[in-house]
């Protein structure tokens, strides 16, 4: 499926959990916090800024942003959180379209860089970062490790959660450096519903080349966005990458 089949209109409605899941002030109250910090007295751009999940506290907090996004019914949604004035939005895709201004922060939370499914896409995008920070400007990303130790030798599929009503799958083709989510959520009838996404995974140490080749320097992985260390139990990163200052 392409990407704009993905987030549509049904997705759209149904991505908003407030209070829960990664709406949870836990998970969402760290990356608010980080985020503001870094983009200090500067404007913030969000890559795929979908319902404005980051972006309507973010620039609650007084930092100016604008957001990129793929989905129209994904902006549709966020238009009713906050006006164009407050949060202006291009559409477009993270990896070519470029928004106006310059800017000191730009990010891409929530695994969202995998959904590019090529290695060259994923380069474009470090590539459009770049293109849009002024000197000293930082590129932020959240993204999981993938985790093909759990996955047995021939076995191409792994259960990464189970819980009451709910059973997350992916299936993985090694070959390609793609994998294929599978969520089934279940409630008290016979179906249930499927929602697939398919995704590049990238390691740490692939993601810092593809920053080098953009003109990045790295400044900083943590295991979350409240600084815990980066280990190699580590589940997920939020990797911190920086123009050089102008000299």
């Amino acid at each position: 499926m392409q990407q704009e089949e993905i987030w549509d209109a049904d997705t759209a409605q149904r991505y908003d959990t407030p209070g829960t899941g990664m709406f949870a002030p836990e998970v969402l109250g760290p990356a608010v916090d980080r985020l503001a910090g870094l983009a200090g007295e500067g404007a913030a751009l969000e890559f795929a800024v979908g319902t404005g999940r980051v972006a309507v506290p973010l620039a609650e907090r007084g930092v100016p942003v604008t957001g990129i996004e793929l989905s129209v019914p994904m902006v549709e949604r966020l238009r009713t959180k906050a006006d164009e004035a407050t949060i202006p939005v291009v559409i477009g895709d993270m990896a070519t379209t470029v928004a106006p201004g310059e800017y000191s922060l730009v990010y891409l939370v929530y695994n969202t860089l995998s959904n590019l499914l090529t290695q060259t896409e994923q380069v474009e995008c470090f590539r459009n970062a770049a293109r849009h920070l002024v000197p000293g400007g930082r590129f932020v990303i959240e993204l999981w490790v993938p985790e093909l130790r759990k996955l047995p030798p021939g076995q191409e599929a792994m259960v990464w959660q189970s819980e009451p009503g709910y059973i997350g799958l992916d299936t993985y083709d090694v070959l390609r450096q793609q994998v294929v989510s599978h969520h089934f959520r279940f409630d008290g009838t016979r179906q249930a519903r499927l929602f697939r996404s398919p995704h590049r995974y990238v390691w740490p140490a692939e993601l810092d080349l593809m920053a080098r080749l953009a003109g990045f320097e790295p400044e900083a992985r943590h295991a979350d966005w409240a600084g815990a260390p980066f280990t190699a139990e580590s589940r997920s990163h939020v990797s911190v990458y920086r123009i050089p200052p102008a000299r």
